[in-house]
């Protein structure tokens, strides 16, 4: 968690003051006071990936997780 805030304190004044790294600063303060550390990753996280757009993508392979075929069926 040391170099999530180290790399958070370097931001520009504007960046960080956007709502994204703001969550992020207040998941790490309440991580330095024994809160859980996940938050504080799950924040940082979200705040570095802010501009990625995930797309669906239709042509992706359906899994068939428990559709086993019998031997009988076979």
């Amino acid at each position: 968690m040391k170099d999530a805030a180290e790399y958070i304190t370097g931001l520009p004044k504007k960046e960080s003051a956007l709502p994204e790294w703001q969550t992020a600063i207040e998941a790490l303060m309440l991580c330095s006071r024994g809160g859980p550390t996940m938050i504080a990753g799950i924040g940082v996280t979200k705040a570095l990936n802010r501009l990625v757009e995930r797309v669906f993508n239709s042509n992706r392979k359906d899994h068939h997780w428990g559709k086993r075929k019998l031997k009988r069926d076979q």
